[in-house]
């Protein structure tokens, strides 16, 4: 005999999405396919498992701790389920792609499934929409992707979107004159990524004076674009750390001349999650919403994580998304009895209503549309609302 409550228990992060729930996220997610094909990304879709060695090489490699893993029968091979599919697009985008002109703009959407989840996030399956711009290095790219992305978002009805800046590799860029160890540089990350900038100013005797207070200062860097700019401005980082600094100021203009009045913050030392970034990333937020809405970011695109086609792109996270709307509404119902016009269910259809059909002949119509959850009614070839 089934035990009916077990058979309905499900992995931890892993969960059933009900009516109506269902059919607004998908609705969202088409959405933004179509808002960025009016961008001209085109949209792919890759599988959602592969041969492990190509899934996570290259990019994949930063991901290697959060995918499942299977023996095909098949081929005897061992396979890799996708935990994040940027990695497929750069893949998608270098050989099955490799010949088309650059820059290559691509969208996708599909479900991701991860070994563990997160405090911020703790759903282990959820689905991913993103774009990929690939080919170009223009700080113009990162703009284009990151207005685009605000864009969208705020097009859904998200309110108060805010995109908060980063730049991964501009303490690894200023620390490689100075010639760390391994300990040191070891660290020297896990202060940075506690904030804590007394650690920072402690590792003086390894880092040399000069290099620990420009690192706290780093450190210490956030808030509003423009003002942690000018902080960053007033640094000596030598030559690699300024190239990286300018890189950022060069994308944060040519954001301001495309949307003026996006609400822009840096941090400057930021690092978790950017694992595979080679330059400016971005994380997208809503006030008063638990976790981000999507991130993203300059990388590589290529067979290894150090070499590559200059790329640019974004995921945004349905399930944050979906938290950040107002609850789906049911939408129009109506309930069509027996013996009713057929043509006329045709026609409510056609504009958008859903026309349930009864099976049988009921003495209380208004009552079995009720309980079947309609707000309408055919009544003598006309439509009636349901009291509520």
């Amino acid at each position: 005999m089934i035990d009916t409550e077990a058979a309905a228990l499900l992995p931890p992060g892993i969960a059933d999405v009900l009516p109506p729930d269902a059919a607004f996220e998908a609705a969202t997610l088409e959405h933004l396919m179509a808002f960025f094909a009016g961008f001209g990304y085109q949209r792919v879709k890759p599988p959602l498992i592969e041969f492990e060695e190509t899934l996570l090489g290259g990019l994949g490699t930063a991901v290697t701790q959060d995918t499942f893993r299977l023996m095909d029968p098949a081929s005897q091979r061992m396979l890799a389920v996708r935990a994040d599919m940027t990695p497929q697009l750069a893949r998608i985008a270098t050989t099955r792609l490799g010949g088309r002109p650059r820059p290559l703009r691509l969208s996708y959407a599909g479900q991701i499934i991860r070994v563990t989840g997160s405090q911020a996030r703790p759903e282990r399956q959820f689905a991913q929409v993103g774009a990929e711009l690939i080919g170009s290095e223009r700080p113009e790219a990162d703009a284009e992707v990151i207005v685009m992305a605000a864009a969208a978002l705020k097009s859904l009805g998200i309110p108060d979107i805010s995109v908060d800046l980063a730049l991964p590799t501009l303490v690894p860029a200023f620390c490689q004159p100075l010639g760390l160890t391994v300990e040191t540089t070891r660290a020297l990350r896990l202060a940075l990524d506690r904030k804590d900038a007394a650690a920072v100013k402690d590792l003086a005797p390894a880092l040399g004076k000069h290099a620990a207070e420009t690192l706290a200062t780093i450190l210490t860097a956030s808030g509003s674009a423009e003002e942690t700019m000018a902080e960053l401005a007033a640094l000596d980082l030598g030559e690699k750390g300024s190239a990286e600094r300018d890189a950022l100021a060069a994308v944060i203009a040519t954001i301001r001349l495309r949307e003026p009045d996006l609400a822009l913050t840096v941090d400057a030392a930021e690092n978790r999650g950017f694992e595979y970034h080679s330059g400016v990333t971005c994380s997208f937020f809503s006030r008063g919403e638990r976790g981000e809405l999507g991130r993203g970011g300059r990388y590589l695109a290529g067979p290894k994580l150090d070499a590559g086609e200059p790329a640019t792109g974004l995921t945004l996270f349905m399930d944050t998304i979906i938290r950040a709307l107002p609850a789906p509404s049911t939408g129009r119902s109506v309930y069509m009895p027996l013996g009713a016009d057929v043509a006329i269910a045709a026609k409510l259809r056609a504009e958008g209503w859903a026309v349930v059909s009864a099976l049988e002949t009921n003495a209380d119509v208004a009552g079995e549309a009720k309980r079947l959850g309609c707000t309408h009614l055919i009544e003598q070839d006309k439509i009636v609302e349901i009291p509520k």
